[in-house]
């Protein structure tokens, strides 16, 4: 060991400090990749083991419980061919497990109120994506990079006073 009066000049004399051998200063080769980096986010899940969370567009509000299973969709407690009729919408709910790779690795259930039913997709395909990175946070990046975690904030103007619509006038007449 070294005394308190001896000072430290290179990594060699600190390695003579700790007790360890030193060895000749060599860069280090790279560590192979082994596994992901840790995510930032820890996984919530409620007690049934379900990740929960609330997804929004337009006027349209839903709640969605995601867990592992066979990819099935249940929407106001009906199936999404059948509550969802146009594959349209259909492709806009599977949208953030498309982008994930997690097809078909999922139960959904979701119940949705308020507005049309395409504000009624986005609002579910908004709250599958959150679900999913409170499941998996690992999925969080490739999710975000895609835009789902990000609430469409574009809602309908209102009707003003005085107008036919929100910024229409009345038709003029000159007589």
């Amino acid at each position: 060991m070294m005394s308190d009066t001896d000072t430290v000049d290179s990594l060699s004399d600190l390695k003579d400090l700790t007790g360890e051998a030193a060895t000749p200063e060599a860069p280090e080769a790279p560590a192979a990749p082994s596994a992901p980096p840790a995510p930032l986010r820890a996984q919530v899940l409620d007690a049934q083991g379900r990740a929960y969370a609330t997804g929004r567009r337009k006027d349209a509000v839903a709640r969605v419980w995601i867990k592992p299973g066979s990819g099935k969709v249940v929407v106001n407690g009906r199936d999404q061919e059948v509550y969802f009729a146009r594959p349209t919408l259909r492709l806009v709910i599977n949208q953030p497990f498309r982008v994930a790779g997690r097809e078909e690795q999922y139960d959904v259930v979701a119940t949705v109120k308020g507005g049309g039913l395409s504000g009624q997709a986005g609002a579910v395909k908004h709250g599958i994506a959150q679900a999913l990175t409170k499941f998996e946070p690992a999925l969080r990046a490739p999710v975000k990079a895609a835009g789902f975690l990000t609430r469409d904030s574009r809602v309908v103007e209102r009707k003003k006073y005085g107008r036919a619509k929100a910024r229409r006038s009345f038709q003029f007449s000159k007589r």
